[in-house]
């Protein structure tokens, strides 16, 4: 087998790129809106309509470069009924992805999102690859995970 060796260090500049927003699409706006703020502390950012879809904007405190917009299944006005039709099935299937978070006491923040109400998909546990983590579905069914890096 071929070992490798890295070659020494050039004066090569980095580009400076940053996750800035990620998407979830969410079938009501309003049930969404709760969950992400008042059950897991988001603040709203913005809350924009446009030719009859709306995007509502969230981000923690603690990030306050960093944003998630709630967004339609389906973001596209000229998008054809069928392909509507299947991105809310797949969305009501939970077949969409979300995000994962991370909190510096995962426990506090599970208890925090269940009496708010957040449906338990996993309790918090200690997993093998280094992070004790819980699982939960928002409103439209997306399921969110938070992590806690372990100590």
């Amino acid at each position: 087998m071929e070992k490798r060796i890295a070659s020494p260090a050039r004066s090569v500049k980095r580009m400076d790129i940053k996750l800035s927003q990620c998407f979830i699409a969410v079938d009501d706006h309003d049930k969404a809106l709760a969950f992400y703020r008042d059950a897991l502390g988001m603040e709203v950012r913005n809350d924009v309509g446009f030719e009859g879809m709306r995007w509502v904007t969230v981000g923690s405190p603690a990030q306050p470069d960093v944003e998630i917009v709630l967004e339609p299944p389906l973001a596209d006005p000229n998008a054809p009924e069928a392909d509507r039709r299947t991105m809310a099935e797949l969305l009501a299937k939970g077949m969409l992805r979300g995000v994962i978070l991370s909190s510096e006491d995962v426990d506090e923040a599970f208890e925090k999102v269940r009496a708010a109400g957040g449906e338990v998909l996993q309790e918090p546990i200690d997993q093998p690859y280094g992070v004790r983590d819980c699982a939960f579905r928002d409103p439209a069914g997306n399921m969110l995970r938070i992590t806690q890096a372990k100590k």
